[in-house]
C-alpha cells in the first residue's frame, strides 16, 4: 500500500511542478511584449524594477502643444484677432457679443467695418467668418506684403470628423496693423 501511495504522490508532485513551470513560463512570455515596447533607455532604468513599473512606463507621453507669436508681426495680430473672435462667438450657450463688437472695433479699420456691416446685412452671415456658424479649427499663414499692406491667409475648418469644409479667407492688413479687407480671393 505504501508503494501505491508514494507513486500517486510522486505523480501529483510532478504535475504540480509542471503546472508551476507552465505558469511561470506564461508569465514571462506575457511580459516580453510589454518590455519590447519600452525604449531601450527606459528598459535600462527599469531593469531592477518590478514588472508592473515597466507596464506603467510603456504608455506614450503626449507632447504639450504650443503656439508661438510675436507682438509686432501681422500674422500674429490676425491670429490673435481670429482666435479671440471665434472664442467670443463660439460659446453657443452664452456668446459674448460685446467682446466680438469690441474686437472688431479694435482690429478693423472704420471704413472696412462699415463695408463689412453692409455685406453682413446683404448676405445674412458673419462677415469676419464668411459663415453663419463658427469654425472648429483655423490656421493663419503669411501671404506676403503688397506695397503698404500685407496679406494673410486664414483657413477656417467647419464641421468635424469626415464632414468638414474649409474656407480660405484673404485678410489685408494696412500698414498701421488694422484689417482693411477680408475676401475669398487674393488681392495680390
Amino acid at each position: 500500500m505504501n508503494t501505491k501511495f508514494s507513486a500517486r504522490r510522486g505523480y501529483g508532485l510532478r504535475a504540480a511542478a509542471a503546472g508551476l513551470v507552465l505558469a511561470v513560463g506564461l508569465g514571462v512570455s506575457a511580459q516580453m511584449p510589454a518590455q519590447a515596447s519600452v525604449p531601450a533607455s527606459a528598459q535600462a532604468t527599469t531593469a531592477t524594477s518590478k514588472p508592473a513599473a515597466v507596464a506603467v512606463q510603456s504608455k506614450p507621453v503626449a507632447e504639450p502643444k504650443s503656439v508661438t507669436g510675436t507682438p509686432g508681426t501681422v500674422v500674429t495680430r490676425v491670429a490673435d484677432f481670429y482666435g479671440a473672435y471665434i472664442d467670443a462667438k463660439g460659446d453657443y450657450a452664452d456668446p459674448d457679443t460685446t467682446l466680438a463688437k469690441a474686437l472688431r472695433k479694435h482690429y478693423l479699420t472704420p471704413d472696412f467695418a462699415k463695408r463689412l456691416a453692409a455685406w453682413e446685412k446683404k448676405n445674412g452671415a458673419d462677415g469676419v467668418l464668411r459663415a453663419q456658424n463658427v469654425p472648429a479649427r483655423w490656421t493663419v499663414s503669411d501671404n506676403g506684403s503688397m506695397g503698404h499692406s500685407h496679406e494673410v491667409v486664414v483657413t477656417l475648418t467647419f464641421g468635424s470628423g469626415t464632414t468638414t469644409q474649409k474656407v480660405k479667407l484673404f485678410v489685408v492688413v494696412e500698414r498701421y496693423d488694422r484689417i482693411a479687407d477680408i475676401g475669398i480671393t487674393s488681392a495680390r
